[in-house]
């Protein structure tokens, strides 16, 4: 969903199941060089490289996502898919972003349950609550109400929800989406370089072909 879209209507995803199959994808760096990529259509070489977070050695993809985003619920079963059998030398992050102040509370939300070690249990029944069960999950209040009703420990979920640290975080997820000049979601961010657009198994053998070649460099 692209940026112009989430301002006017934050919230107006609609129910879909999301895509659960992953068979087809083949997903080597082998078979993605073969895939006839086009600079400017399959993806973006970034003209100032983006900051990276990851040690040196290591290639970093980000996945640039929103709660909200319809497209995001969908594309996420083959992105955690993808992101299980990365190799070892790549490190994978999700980034939620904040196009607008509106996007904070839900920004904040990922990261509260990352520091309590909580997002693989969450991260999927966020995507739920919004896009299948209609819940508005649009403030603190309403995000904490949900949470505790979830199982997880009110007060401690409030403290990192509120912290220095989760703040922190929220603000270089925003820079790191400026950085690769995101308009969209889902996206991808690959070791600083190149951007990727798109909802499906391509963008994820787009991203093989583009590790692949950071690879060789």
């Amino acid at each position: 969903m692209q940026r112009r879209e989430f301002s006017r209507s934050l919230l107006a995803a609609g129910a879909t199941t999301a895509m659960g199959a992953t068979a087809a994808l083949t997903l080597t760096p082998a078979h993605a060089q073969l895939a006839g990529l086009k600079e400017g259509t399959d993806f973006v070489r970034l003209g100032r490289p983006a900051p990276v977070d990851s040690p040196a050695g290591k290639i970093e993809v980000l996945e640039f996502f929103a709660y909200t985003c319809i497209h995001c619920y969908n594309f996420e079963p083959l992105f955690t898919d993808w992101m299980k059998k990365s190799p070892a030398n790549v490190v994978v992050r999700r980034t939620p972003v904040a196009f607008n102040d509106a996007f904070v509370p839900l920004q904040r939300l990922y990261y509260a349950l990352e520091a309590m070690g909580q997002v693989e249990a969450m991260h999927e029944k966020v995507f739920r609550a919004i896009h299948v069960d209609k819940q508005r999950l649009n403030s603190s209040e309403a995000i904490t109400t949900w949470v505790a009703n979830q199982g997880v420990d009110r007060e401690k979920f409030v403290g990192f929800f509120n912290s220095f640290a989760v703040a922190g975080k929220s603000r270089r997820a925003t820079q790191l989406q400026d950085a690769y000049q995101v308009e969209g979601t889902p996206s991808l961010g690959v070791g600083g370089r190149y951007y990727v657009t798109g909802q499906g198994p391509r963008t994820l053998v787009v991203a093989n072909a583009l590790i692949a070649d950071l690879r060789k460099a």
